[in-house]
């Protein structure tokens, strides 16, 4: 029963979400947190920050990881197959009906409506994950210096993941080679 239940947590996810992994942020922490409580707010952001570090389609991570804490190898693939049908099933059907979506004024308008909305979906949860990091007046300096080396430099946000798990191993290192 756990098993459906993950399944169509995330089918209903991945199937009432525009814009890609992020835009699902909201929704997903509505299933798992909110009404579910498979996980606390704290676990939820920090296996946001998990499937965002790691490769591959966020949404999937995100179903992998979750549906593995609740049910193991069966939840993860329950999670993951309710993500990923939804789409598989409209761009089936999408490729089957019509060849030349893009040329129906009506699907242009339907997504130039869409396009706002998702910059909110993607918006509101990066508030919400900025006020859960725990920023101080020492820390600040981190997302500021990091949109900027996005938006101004181009630099890629792989390579700044990588750089803080760097600097946050070796900052570990030397706090507890301090504390020795």
């Amino acid at each position: 029963m756990l098993t459906i239940r993950l399944f169509w947590s995330f089918f209903k996810i991945g199937a009432f979400t525009f814009g890609g992994g992020y835009a699902m942020i909201a929704m997903v922490k509505d299933a798992l947190v909110d009404r579910n409580k498979w996980m606390d707010e704290d676990e939820f952001w920090e296996s946001i920050t998990l499937a965002q570090a790691l490769p591959g389609v966020f949404a999937i991570n995100m179903a992998l990881y979750t549906g593995h804490k609740i049910k193991g190898a069966l939840g993860s693939f329950a999670a993951m197959m309710g993500a990923m049908l939804p789409s598989m099933i409209i761009i089936m059907l999408i490729a089957s009906f019509f060849r030349d979506i893009n040329e129906f004024e009506t699907v242009r308008n339907v997504f130039s409506g869409i396009r706002p909305c998702v910059a909110a979906l993607i918006l509101v949860p990066g508030i919400n994950m900025l006020k859960k990091a725990k920023i101080t007046a020492k820390t600040i300096w981190i997302p500021i210096a990091t949109c900027l080396l996005i938006c101004l430099l181009g630099i890629s946000p792989v390579y700044l993941i990588l750089a803080a798990i760097v600097v946050g191993v070796i900052s570990a290192r030397v706090v507890s080679m301090h504390n020795a």
